[in-house]
């Protein structure tokens, strides 16, 4: 019988709620890091008519390698300030990693 040797890699979770303050209209898009309790994302897509929601929605999938439909915008439609879920997601960017890890 073969024996397992190491550690097994983190598990990810069945759901992830993130808190996240958003700056539409930068020069790229990416996570910057924490800002007053919330994740920071930096987004190009202006804030008009829903754009930038829905490439939040794109960013996130992306980042978090889930389909689109596993990334739910559960408040902030209109605010800067936004709640979102993602359902299974299958890649934890290093910024969540390090707070994991930290116990925060």
């Amino acid at each position: 019988m073969a024996e397992l040797s190491g550690t097994n890699p983190p598990v990810p979770p069945a759901e992830l709620i993130l808190d996240l303050r958003i700056q539409p209209r930068a020069a790229r898009d990416e996570i910057v890091g924490y800002h007053g309790g919330r994740l920071k994302i930096r987004l190009t897509a202006p804030p008009v008519d829903g754009k930038a929601n829905q490439h939040l929605i794109e960013f996130l999938a992306d980042v978090f390698a889930v389909p689109k439909r596993d990334v739910v915008l559960l408040s902030g439609e209109t605010s800067r300030e936004k709640r979102v879920r993602i359902v299974a997601p299958q890649r934890m960017p290093g910024v969540l990693s390090e707070v994991s890890a930290a116990g925060l």
